[in-house]
């Protein structure tokens, strides 16, 4: 399986400006070859092959006044920018055919200088390489400083350097991993129900606080909103309140990603089968609670504990959302009626025990990932 490495890096102003340079000529060349084929649908004309536009959009467009800046930038992160663009457009037609499942895919729209992402990915064919000294060289660039949280497992095929909207860089790998990193096989095995009030309360008796991230930083990001909103436009004052309020933002993703890995990695490590409930997301965050939702990252988390199983050799099930888990007792199996939120422990009528009901939930969990695998 394919896995992403990402680590954070330190250009220098000379080289932070040379990235900027390729983002825009990555985007220039993705919005020409987007308007020609825009231009070719409107005319009913069949769409220009990738091998055509990269010749008119690169080869012969920086032989013009026009576009000759865009010999600032390697040619294969142009050319990667029209595979992006075929890939796009090839989800969108997926998508409206019912191939694609999940939900539809808007059609491909033009990239602008003011996004608050901007990316470059570098292939083999851009000659980028990890140098003895353990930094990242990339050409019309240089080599650039590289923080290692960790070593790489394998060669990387490609590497992707990205600008997020906190004005931090990124070195993001491609990495083949294989099955010799599976651990060894263990007994355990878990069922986890997700909620709000406790992140997560597994079947084994234990609850995970909800650390509750988004609320934490409320007060902060209040204020540099506020702040925000007082700067003048196209002000200097209000770039710098943008970037202040983007690195609040950054900071709690940051701190609820780490989270997500630490638990989901104890999980997966001290378990052999996995079972989670598979919650509508989509349908709970259009509820009264849901700032609450997404400040949890449910799918974040079961999304973790998914690759994490694949990668490591453990089995992850996700049971289905319309188990009547809070009505069905964990020991006779009875199904003892609906309860309001309110009752947080109840008795069933059948066997008589008393069950706690998030427990008693992630016991039912468990119960029907076992009859599922």
């Amino acid at each position: 399986m394919q896995l992403r490495y990402s680590f954070r890096v330190h250009p220098t102003p000379g080289q932070r400006t040379a990235l900027a340079r390729t983002f825009g000529c990555a985007r220039v060349v993705y919005n020409d070859a987007l308007r020609i084929r825009k231009d070719a649908h409107a005319a009913k004309l069949p769409f220009p092959k990738t091998g055509d536009l990269s010749k008119q959009l690169i080869t012969q467009a920086k032989r013009t006044p026009e576009r000759a800046w865009l010999s600032n930038a390697p040619v294969g992160v142009m050319q990667q920018a029209l595979r992006d663009l075929d890939t796009a457009y090839r989800n969108f037609f997926d998508s409206l055919s019912g191939e694609r499942k999940g939900p539809k895919i808007g059609e491909p729209r033009f990239k602008s200088k003011r996004d608050n992402r901007q990316t470059a990915r570098y292939t083999k064919s851009d000659r980028w390489s990890i140098t003895p000294d353990g930094k990242l060289r990339l050409p019309k660039v240089g080599d650039v400083a590289v923080r290692w949280s960790r070593a790489l497992p394998s060669n990387p095929s490609s590497v992707t350097v990205v600008k997020d909207a906190a004005d931090r860089y990124f070195a993001s790998f491609v990495i083949e991993t294989g099955p010799e990193e599976a651990l060894p096989k263990t007994g355990g095995e878990v069922g986890i129900d997700l909620g709000l009030t406790h992140f997560a309360v597994l079947s084994d008796g234990r609850k995970v606080s909800s650390p509750r991230f988004l609320r934490r930083a409320e007060r902060k990001l209040r204020k540099a909103q506020q702040a925000l909103s007082r700067k003048a436009k196209s002000s200097n004052n209000r770039r710098k309140a943008v970037a202040r309020v983007a690195r609040l933002h950054a900071h709690v993703a940051d701190a609820r990603r780490d989270h997500h890995h630490k638990l989901s990695t104890a999980i997966v490590r001290e378990n052999q089968l996995i079972a989670v409930e598979d919650l509508s997301v989509k349908g709970l965050a259009r509820t009264r609670l849901a700032k609450s939702v997404h400040d949890a990252g449910w799918a974040q988390f079961t999304a973790m504990l998914e690759y994490k199983a694949a990668r490591y050799g453990r089995t992850f099930t996700k049971v289905d959302r319309f188990l009547p888990t809070s009505q069905m007792c964990s020991v006779c199996f009875v199904i003892d009626g609906p309860k309001p939120l309110h009752v947080r422990q109840w008795t069933c009528q059948g066997c008589r025990t008393t069950h706690d009901r998030d427990v008693n939930a992630a016991r039912i969990v468990l119960a029907a990932g076992r009859a599922d695998n």
